[in-house]
């Protein structure tokens, strides 16, 4: 206790990075870019019929998710997801 009460007055003079008491603040999260898979330019399919994609090719690494189709949760702000409804028409295009 004796050491600890002589250290204070210590580090309040010469500002030691060692007798800080707070941790370190995380580095900020990077924020995923926006339209990194180019959905944006895609929104015209919404509400097309899902056949239409299967004239179309995609330089992106895409998946086209179905009602009920099992999916992984990790994001990939460079892949691109294509959601098709029950009436097999696209209802959703985002990156993810």
């Amino acid at each position: 206790m004796r050491r600890i009460t002589a250290l204070i007055p210590l580090c309040l003079v010469t500002g030691l990075a060692a007798c800080q008491m707070e941790s370190p603040a995380a580095p900020p999260a990077t924020p995923p870019v926006e339209n990194a898979c180019g959905a944006a330019e895609l929104q015209t399919l919404v509400g097309q019929p899902a056949s239409v994609l299967d004239t179309m090719r995609f330089s992106q690494p895409t998946r086209v998710i179905t009602p009920g189709m099992a999916v992984t949760m990790d994001f990939n702000a460079e892949r691109l997801n294509i959601e098709i409804d029950e009436a097999k028409r696209i209802s959703r295009v985002a990156c993810g």
